[in-house]
């Protein structure tokens, strides 16, 4: 079985369209099998996506990564890696350009070894003691000097620092192959650069040479001859490079558990942006000053310091001077890695082969995912986990076998409980104190299931341990985390496609993915065919099967199996952000505040005016009665308060959220900026609270015009908790520092929705409800009948004749304890008590709409 399953076709564009074909086809199959099965669309719809994508990511494997391969490969062969190849599997147009950039890539490593090989051979090293020897032997060709054994000794060194060059430049051909021998032993740095200045005084070049060496007696760890060589072709590099009569300084320092060497002429210098290249090979820079030599000076001198662990580059020049100024940072005690390498085998004849690079570890090749979501959300190379993957199939299976054809209750609730634990197990943020309460906090909404038969609150408690959850694994901080990370958890179906692939690959590693499919496919194959046969051959058997395996064809076994699927990878996805959170916080952006105050400041006061507008015409109204509004508007008091409410809790909202600009874009660098802050925004907060405290009257009023419904409860609550918010913002603006503020939203919003949950919503509208109807008459039965078994112990308290216009007692079944749920066990024993005193088809009085 290939990795790549569609390596063998030829076109790109054919495989495109069979890409097209297989998702179609299998989101077509999925579809129809969900709609003959009653598969609700909300369930059916992301479970075809699911698995229209996951055909999608099997047959494209391999038609998108040589490209990735290529763009990693074509990186690391700008660093000089020539020996890196990419993968040419498959047949099509993608194939046939990775051969091509390995044919590439082969022509290139064979221009770097011809490189190589003119550097074994080139002479600009020999130019410098090949110019000290000649001027030696002028001086005594001249008579200038005489031929005592201090000249003739001179003459000598220079001849043997020629074959010391000699077989240095033989060592350069030796780096490539990973071959670099080093002897370390103590070395008196003064000696050395002053040795090395003295070579250099014997040239032509009018120059000077300023030695300093800080301590005077420092001693190094180094090879002295490598360290000589790099002395020399710093001081050769500067001297050439100075202008006649000026001077080279060479200066060492000790830095901690470093030593520094310095190099300063006073030439023309480098620019920046060609100090890089200058220590390049042949990197002579003749097109930007007319260079000198062949350029391996420098090239040696980096390869020297790279031997004993250290790094070199051009530095600026010191202030008020010119000129150049390298910098080699070494070790003071360098490591013996490169000592234990073995030396090259000495040829004369052969000639130099393949270049054999160093065996660098192959980097990872970054998947589709990684490019697409970046640093927002590395992979981190998160290690596959079979047992998360076994887990979240498990709460799945646990699911598919226990929700459907269910109402509610303890079912419901185990896998609730199931899936908390496993992603509080895999999450890496699992002893954070905020995601322990979150959890602590998903646990009470969880346990909302078991006590309430209103699906409305059931559901909302769910939504919102649903969004605690993700927060809490992630650890958002900002609004803006909560946002990312409540659309983090859809794309972790794609973002942890690669951990996925890990995973697999973990389980078919223990024999072999191909071994393993065959065997699986083969077995299935057997069994059902053997199976058929002996089910059709014998009736027993075929009991004795039909009891085993489940009827795949049954709507019931559909929509099982669609609610597994959707479970089971809900439950995946929340456990990949466990296991890899991505970086939400990071994506708040820091504030930019305005150049001017009136830029912020007059809006702000604009909308303080507004609202100081809208607070005289509440006033008006209080004042002026019911008569003076009916006049003006011809509006009832209760008509007046239910047309305004929504757009109250709508402006205080928006009153959040214009807080939360200003003060971003607000300076707060003098005393004054901030008390304007404090001023105009906390005024806008005073006035708000004022128009929390109207939406929450209006609404009161409706409700006794109107009657109690668990929706305008719901509104109440929420109207409640933005007011709750504001004063918050009042708190933090105190400081001008809310960090807590969105935590605190959060886990406000959550303890409210809680005790909403405890009060039993219901049971409380229906008891209001009763309550109007006793001291108004006016009741709306139809709604009261449309209320969950939560509410039917209040309803019971009305007299027998009216009980039945408040209750329907048809269509109820009996719960499996799977079902068992509080409100409906109560609601159950309430119709047990009283089902004979119960009138059936009672007149239902004083019937109003709500």
């Amino acid at each position: 079985m290939t990795t790549r399953p569609l390596d063998q076709v030829q076109s790109v564009k054919v495989k495109l369209g069979l890409l097209v074909a297989a998702s179609v086809a299998v989101a077509s199959i999925v579809a129809t099998i969900g709609s003959a099965g009653g598969v609700p669309i909300w369930l059916s719809i992301p479970v075809t996506i699911a698995l229209a994508l996951a055909v999608t990511q099997l047959l494209a494997v391999g038609m998108t990564s040589p490209l990735r391969e290529m763009t990693a490969a074509a990186k690391r062969m700008a660093t000089g890696d020539h020996a890196v190849r990419v993968s040419a599997t498959s047949r099509d147009e993608v194939g046939e350009l990775a051969r091509a950039f390995n044919r590439m890539a082969d022509e290139l490593a064979g221009v770097d070894r011809q490189r190589r090989e003119l550097v074994a051979n080139v002479s600009h090293e020999l130019r410098t003691p090949l110019a000290a020897l000649c001027a030696l032997l002028e001086n005594l060709a001249d008579g200038v000097a005489e031929p005592d054994p201090e000249t003739l000794r001179a003459a000598l060194d220079q001849g043997e620092r020629m074959t010391a060059l000699v077989t240095d430049l033989l060592d350069l051909s030796r780096v490539d192959a990973g071959k670099a021998p080093l002897e370390l032993q103590d070395v008196e740095v003064a000696p050395l650069l002053v040795a090395a200045v003295t070579e250099l005084r014997v040239s032509d070049r009018d120059v000077t040479f300023a030695v300093q060496v800080n301590p005077p007696e420092l001693v190094v760890q180094g090879d002295p001859a490598r360290l000589r060589q790099l002395v020399a072709n710093l001081l050769d590099n500067a001297s050439r490079h100075s202008p006649p009569g000026s001077t080279v300084t060479v200066r060492a320092d000790v830095f901690g558990d470093h030593w520094h060497l310095v190099v300063a002429d006073q030439g023309p210098g480098v620019a920046p942006v060609h100090r890089e290249r200058a220590f390049e090979r042949f990197g002579t820079l003749s097109e930007v000053d007319g260079g000198g030599g062949t350029g391996l000076g420098l090239a040696i001198a980096r390869w020297v310091t790279d031997l004993h662990g250290g790094t070199i580059g051009f530095a600026n020049p010191e202030p008020g001077e010119s000129g150049a100024r390298v910098l080699a940072d070494l070790p003071l005690n360098p490591t013996l890695m490169r000592t234990k390498e073995s030396p090259m085998t000495e040829s004369t004849a052969a000639p130099m082969g393949p270049p054999a690079y160093p065996h660098y570890p192959q980097p990872a090749l970054p998947s589709l995912t990684d490019s697409t979501f970046g640093d927002f959300w590395p992979d981190d190379g998160v290690p596959g986990n079979v047992r998360v993957l076994l887990g979240a199939l498990g709460v799945g299976v646990l699911a598919g076998a226990i929700i459907p054809f269910r109402d509610h209750g303890l079912g419901v609730f185990l896998v609730l409980l199931a899936a908390g634990a496993l992603l509080l197990g895999t999450s890496r943020n699992r002893r954070d104190p905020f995601t322990l309460a979150c959890a602590g906090l998903c646990g009470l909404l969880s346990v909302v299931v078991l006590l309430r038969d209103a699906e409305w609150i059931v559901m909302l408690c769910l939504l919102a341990g649903a969004g605690l959850c993700i927060i809490g694994l992630v650890r958002g901080r900002t609004f803006l985390s909560f946002v990312l990370a409540g659309i983090a958890w859809p794309l972790a179906g794609l973002r942890g496609m690669p951990w996925l692939g890990r995973t697999l690959r973990r389980i078919t590693g223990m024999g072999g993915g191909a071994a393993l499919v065959r065997t699986a496919v083969l077995s299935v194959v057997g069994v059902t065919v053997f199976a058929l046969l002996f089910a059709s051959a014998d009736p027993l058997f075929a009991e004795w099967v039909g009891a085993v395996v489940p009827n795949v064809g049954s709507a019931e076994f559909a929509l099982r199996a669609f609610v597994a699927f959707f479970v089971g990878g809900v439950v995946l996805a929340g456990a990949y952000l466990g296991l890899n959170p991505p970086e939400v916080n990071r994506a708040e952006r820091a504030p930019r505040p305005v150049a001017h105050r009136f830029e912020w400041l007059a809006p702000v006061l604009v909308v303080d005016a507004v609202f100081a507008v809208f607070l005289i015409a509440q006033a008006a109204v209080i004042f002026g009665g019911h008569d003076y509004l009916r006049r003006t508007t011809g509006l009832t008091y209760a008509e007046y308060v239910h047309q305004g409410f929504g757009q109250l809790t709508v402006a205080t909202a928006l009153t959040l959220l214009v807080v939360w600009a200003a003060s971003r874009k607000a300076p707060r660098e003098t005393p004054a900026d901030r008390a304007w802050i404090r001023g105009s925004l906390g005024l806008l907060c005073g006035l708000t609270l004022v128009v929390v405290a109207s939406a929450l009257h209006r609404m009161h009023v409706y409700q006794d015009a109107y009657g109690f419904t668990g929706l305008r409860l719901l509104v109440d609550v929420f109207e409640g908790w933005l007011g709750i918010l504001v004063v918050a913002t009042l708190a933090g603006g105190v400081a001008l520092r809310a960090v807590w503020l969105p935590r605190f939203a959060l886990f406000s919003g959550v303890v409210l929705l809680v005790g909403l949950a405890a009060i039993n919503p219901d049971a409380w509208v229906a008891r209001h409800n009763i309550d109007r109807y006793e001291t108004s008459g006016k009741v709306d039965w139809t709604y009261l009948r449309s209320l969950s078994d939560d509410a039917l112990p209040v309803l019971a308290t009305l007299p027998p004749d009216l009980v039945e216009c408040a209750v329907s007692l048809d269509g109820r079944t009996h719960d499996d304890w799977l079902e068992w749920n509080l409100g409906r066990s109560r609601a159950r024993s309430a119709i047990a008590d009283h089902a004979g005193e119960w009138q059936q088809d009672p007149a239902c009085p004083g019937q109003t709409n709500n």
